[in-house]
């Protein structure tokens, strides 16, 4: 199994399991990498994300000829589920340090 680079997160969201589809909300992701073209929109340069709700996955549109992209993968709904985790335990953690002075 490979794995390919992910769009950057910038701003974390919300994950909603609703049986046969995941929303995902309120994410903001970033380019995949500096030197990637196929996700800039030709006309504006914007990004622009792509969401899949039946399998759960959020990335950026790809504006490439063929719409193909090869430079990086969408997050699944699982993934972005596990940082949400990881950045509470973290939240937690920091909660408990005495603060010094």
């Amino acid at each position: 199994m490979t794995h390919r680079q992910k769009p950057s997160i910038f701003q974390l969201g919300k994950v909603h399991d609703n049986g046969p589809a995941v929303v995902v909300s309120g994410w903001g992701l970033g380019m995949c990498a500096s030197s990637c073209r196929c996700h800039r929109n030709p006309e504006d340069g914007q990004l622009a994300l792509a969401e899949d709700q039946a399998a759960g996955q959020l990335g950026l549109r790809s504006f490439a000829d063929a719409g193909d992209c090869d430079c990086c993968e969408p997050w699944t709904s699982s993934e972005l589920s596990a940082i949400l985790r990881d950045v509470a335990v973290l939240e937690a953690l920091q909660a408990q340090e005495p603060s010094i002075g």
